[in-house]
Formats: structure tokens, C-alpha cells, sequence
């Protein structure tokens, strides 16, 4: 393997986000590089994002902004990666920097907060908790509501999150990392189907779910490997939601992990949901499955997922003694 693509450094980054996660003294005295990116993008989208232009120039304009935000961050990265490998411990340097990309530990500790809450506070608790990481409205879930939307964050971004920075770290290096990072973050921020965004943000939109295609799919198969190994899942179950239910979701990737991880686990998710006041009638995953979760089923969805990302670092870890 090249320096230009360094498994070593990609497990330490690993092994350093489930370690650390993201540091909050650090983050308090400097800007996480993902809250640098979205400074960016708000600032385009104020700056570029016109309301009085026509649907084709919002989407030029937008298409132009994602080609340069993607090759920025993709030029940024390879300069950043070229300089820490010339360092002393250049791939422990850079893995350290590429696990700021990564959100495996972060992604745990807020899908656990949301069962920490239910079971201190109640349902009142959970909404709270679950608002931080969904955006369906809160005050409207019941405590299988608050569930159901945690354990489907879990999956989906376990596959954005995750799967797919670990993918595309192990592909380019920090550059296609670093890539990918922007390219999510905008189709965080301007990839809704709003009026404001529905044609600044399309190429966004639609470039996020191309480059998040085979993570999405990876994902799945590592849910369902995980559940050879957990006591009480089911992997021919979740292969079975997958082949019947994931080419169903609204989204051409958040399908995949979700139907895994709701037919591993005996689950029923997604379905019908309130946004912004209106209901979308989105089909089930793991159609037929238990829909009534509570607490205790977000904590053995996370166990799965703890699992699945145990796994996730296996090919990781040979192709660095590879190299």
C-alpha cells in the first residue's frame, strides 16, 4: 500500500474514536472540522442561495458549489496527508486527524443517551434526548415512537457515520475522507426538498447518495454478520428484511442498514412518521416485526452495532499488516 492510501492509519483512527470519541476540551478551544465545513456551506447557501433566481440557476449554482466544496476538501486533504506523513509518526498523526471524521463512539453515546432518558425521565425525557438526533417532531412520539426513531438513527448513521468515512478513508486516504465528510455535511444542511433547498441543494442530494451507495449495502452485511454473534439475533432474519424491505425505504441507502438491523433484532421501524406537522406514509421495515420497543430495545441495538463495528475493523486491520 502507498502512503497516499494508509490502512495503518485508518485503524488507528479506529481504535482512537472508540477511545476518545470527540473531546470536548478539544472542541471547546478549536473548531471541529465538520463545524468548519458547515461554516462554509452556510455561508454559500447565504451568499449564492438566491430566492429571486430561477430553479435552474439555483441548481447551477448549487451543482457548482458542491464540485467545489468536494474537490476543496479533497486537495485540503491530500496536502494535510502529505505534510503528516513527512512528520516523525506520521501515520499515528494522521490517524489521529482522520479519527475526527469518524462517529462511531459519538454516534453510541448519543443513541444511549436517549435510552438513559427514558429510563430516568419517561417518555418527556426521551423526546428531549431523541430531538438531538432526528428531525421528526418529538412532542408527538410515545416512548415506542422515541425508540423506534433512535434505533433507526443508529442505523442509518452507522452507515453514514461510520461505514462509509471508514470506506472511503480505506479507498483514498484522508483526502476521500475528507470528501466525504463535506459531501455529507452539505446534504445535512441543504439536501431537503424544502422551497429554500429543493434546487440549490439537488446535486448535493444526489451526490451524497451515490457516494454513500456502498457503505449503505456494507453496512447491512456487517449487521447482519454481527448477528451470528449476538445471543438472540437472527442473521438469516435480517437478510430476509433486507432482500424484501430495503429497496422499499424513501431513501436509496437508509433502507439497507435499517431493514438488517430491524430483522436481526425482530424489530419493526421507519413506517408511518410525522415531519414538520404532516404525515409520510413511509413503508416498514422488517414489515410484521415488534413495533412496541421500549429502552431496553435501543440498548440491544446498540449491542449489535458495537458488534458490527468490531467488525468493521477486521478487513481494516489486514489490509495494514498487508501493507
Amino acid at each position: 500500500m502507498s502512503d497516499f492510501i494508509h490502512p495503518a492509519a485508518l485503524l488507528i483512527a479506529i481504535a482512537a474514536d472508540a477511545i476518545l470519541g470527540e473531546p470536548g476540551w478539544l472542541y471547546r478551544r478549536i473548531a471541529h472540522p465538520v463545524v468548519a465545513i458547515g461554516a462554509v456551506i452556510g455561508w454559500a447557501d447565504r451568499r449564492f442561495n438566491r430566492p429571486s433566481a430561477t430553479p435552474g440557476r439555483q441548481r447551477l449554482n448549487g451543482s457548482i458549489l458542491a464540485f467545489l466544496l468536494v474537490a476543496g476538501a479533497f486537495v485540503l486533504g491530500w496536502l494535510l496527508q502529505a505534510l503528516l506523513l513527512a512528520l516523525p509518526w506520521g501515520p499515528l498523526w494522521l490517524g489521529l486527524t482522520m479519527s475526527t471524521l469518524i462517529a462511531q463512539r459519538s454516534l453510541y453515546v448519543h443513541v444511549a443517551d436517549v435510552a438513559s432518558a427514558l429510563e430516568l425521565s419517561g417518555v418527556e425525557g426521551g423526546r428531549i434526548a431523541v430531538a438531538r438526533i432526528v428531525g421528526r417532531d418529538p412532542e408527538r412520539l410515545d416512548e415506542a415512537g422515541v425508540s423506534r426513531a433512535a434505533i433507526e438513527s443508529l442505523a442509518e448513521n452507522f452507515s453514514d457515520g461510520v461505514v462509509a468515512p471508514v470506506f472511503w478513508g480505506l479507498v483514498l486516504g484522508l483526502p476521500g475522507l475528507l470528501a466525504y465528510k463535506a459531501l455529507n455535511t452539505a446534504d445535512s444542511m441543504i439536501g431537503h426538498k424544502t422551497p429554500r433547498h429543493q434546487h440549490f441543494g439537488w446535486a448535493a442530494a444526489r451526490a451524497d447518495d451515490w457516494a454513500n451507495l456502498p457503505a449503505s449495502r456494507i453496512s447491512a452485511l456487517l449487521l447482519v454478520l454481527a448477528a451470528l454473534v449476538q445471543r438472540g439475533a437472527a442473521a438469516s432474519a435480517a437478510m430476509r428484511a433486507v432482500w424484501r424491505d430495503a429497496r422499499r425505504h424513501k431513501s436509496p441507502n437508509a433502507g439497507w442498514p435499517e431493514a438488517a438491523l430491524a430483522g436481526a433484532l425482530g424489530f419493526a421501524i421507519a413506517g408511518p412518521r410525522i415531519y414538520h406537522g404532516q404525515l409520510r406514509p413511509d413503508p416498514w421495515m422488517n414489515d410484521g416485526g415488534r413495533w412496541q420497543l421500549r429502552a431496553a430495545d435501543i440498548r440491544t441495538g446498540l449491542a449489535l452495532y458495537l458488534r458490527a463495528c468490531i467488525i468493521l475493523a477486521i478487513p481494516v486491520a489486514v489490509c495494514a499488516a498487508i501493507a
